[in-house]
């Protein structure tokens, strides 16, 4: 991108993108809010159910992984800076079963570096940070949490990603 996304040109763009790949689309995610350093996802129970009749641990793993990434995603494209952003290594722990939609919501772990990653992006071409995940549940429980490290590599002329 030459020029800043604005917020809901940034928000189709993450929707396209997330609906390009066939693993993330089987998942349904749809984001259900997005600002202030914060991106939520929703997904349907049904296609995301294990045979105990909960969601199953891959899929809550998968969403919170995408969540962290789609933040990542929106904080450049607001900001006008294309990369390719890789999930370099993470930690998750599942603490309760989810036996409804599943909801997930990202943000960064440390804010002094979501205040950093454009900046460093820009002047080092590469650019690393920590985000968490939570898979929350409507009594307003947490049922599993995810942190994970992110590399973006800025594209240079001729890349896709």
């Amino acid at each position: 991108m030459d020029v800043p996304a604005t917020p809901g040109t940034a928000l189709a763009a993450l929707a396209a993108h997330f609906a390009a790949m066939p693993p993330v689309a089987a998942l349904q995610p749809t984001v259900d809010a997005a600002g202030d350093g914060r991106l939520r996802l929703r997904a349907p129970l049904a296609p995301n159910i294990n045979d105990k009749g909960c969601a199953f641990g891959g899929s809550l793993v998968s969403l919170m992984t995408i969540a962290a990434w789609g933040l990542v995603f929106l904080e450049l494209a607001q900001a006008g800076i294309e990369a390719d952003i890789f999930v370099a290594d993470s930690r998750v722990r599942y603490l309760k079963p989810v036996f409804e939609d599943i909801v997930v919501e990202a943000g960064f772990d440390d804010p002094s570096e979501r205040a950093t990653l454009v900046g460093t992006l820009r002047r080092q071409g590469r650019a690393s940070i920590r985000l968490k995940s939570e898979s929350m549940l409507a009594d307003g429980g947490v049922a599993a949490s995810f942190v994970g490290r992110y590399v973006a590599i800025v594209r240079t002329t001729g890349q896709h990603g």
